[in-house]
């Protein structure tokens, strides 16, 4: 059990710059295994805030890249089928659940509710999680924890996180950095020059802008420190921010001129 354990241990300590007191609201809540609601715009740091966290606090972690294909069996396990008949096979929620992992479910909206519903048991008092397949009521682990994060901007009547869902869980929210600090953030992740990674940030506040106005979202860190890198290899810095930055979705983008005002290097 240790050597699997030890499989979902983060054994580099990922780069993250604290916006203000996320460290500390985090340890607390899960000192209190809390489970908790990641909040904030796609590409603002979310995901590598909780890698960084599952890292302090020394505990595995298990990440599930949620999609609307995924079914209740792909989270908790089911049965297949061998050269010795059938087994049955964890799946990710129910080997966190084992070990005392950190099960993070990103963009936890993506699913569907009737999957999501799976976790309720083991956002209570019970720490439970019903295993009816196979017969089991598996008991949480201590130090299990679940965390799920959760972008506002795409919830719509259609797609969204029911109440019974969300009432379950603390909530932390998150945005795009300060200029001063995601500057910093860029050329510390990249290696570029700070001049750069500021000028490429102005680039990102003036589109951020048009929200609304030709674009659907603002333009994420995530995708800032890819432009930073196509410009470090020698990419023309407008060639890079039209690859990283604008090239995405030709119905959402806005025209270069658009933010040409920033005028990256």
């Amino acid at each position: 059990m240790t050597q699997h354990t030890d499989t979902y241990l983060i054994r580099q300590k990922p780069y993250y710059h604290p916006q203000g007191d996320e460290i500390a609201l985090y340890e607390a809540a899960y000192e209190e295994r809390l489970p908790v609601m990641v909040k904030g715009p796609t590409g603002c740091g979310k995901s590598r805030f909780i890698e960084y966290m599952a890292w302090r606090l020394g505990k595995p972690l298990i990440t599930v890249a949620c999609n609307e294909d995924m079914t209740a069996s792909d989270l908790v396990g089911r049965y297949l089928l061998d050269a010795d008949g059938t087994r049955w096979v964890d799946g990710p929620l129910t080997t966190a659940a084992r070990i005392g992992a950190i099960c993070y479910l990103d963009e936890v909206v993506e699913a569907r509710q009737d999957t999501t519903v799976v976790i309720h048991p083991l956002t209570d008092h019970r720490r439970t999680l019903p295993l009816d397949k196979k017969g089991e009521r598996v008991e949480a682990h201590p130090d299990f924890q679940l965390v799920i994060s959760y972008n506002p901007g795409y919830q719509s009547l259609m797609k969204d996180l029911k109440q019974s869902t969300k009432q379950r869980f603390s909530a932390m929210n998150f945005d795009y950095p300060e200029a001063s600090l995601e500057t910093d953030i860029v050329a510390t992740e990249t290696g570029t020059d700070t001049e750069v990674a500021g000028q490429l940030v102005k680039v990102a506040e003036t589109a951020r802008n048009l929200k609304g106005h030709g674009l659907d979202e603002g333009i994420s860190t995530r995708l800032l420190v890819y432009a930073a890198r196509l410009i470090k290899r020698g990419i023309a810095p407008r060639a890079a921010c039209r690859m990283a930055l604008l090239n995405r979705s030709p119905t959402t983008s806005p025209n270069i001129s658009q933010i040409k005002r920033a005028k990256p290097v």
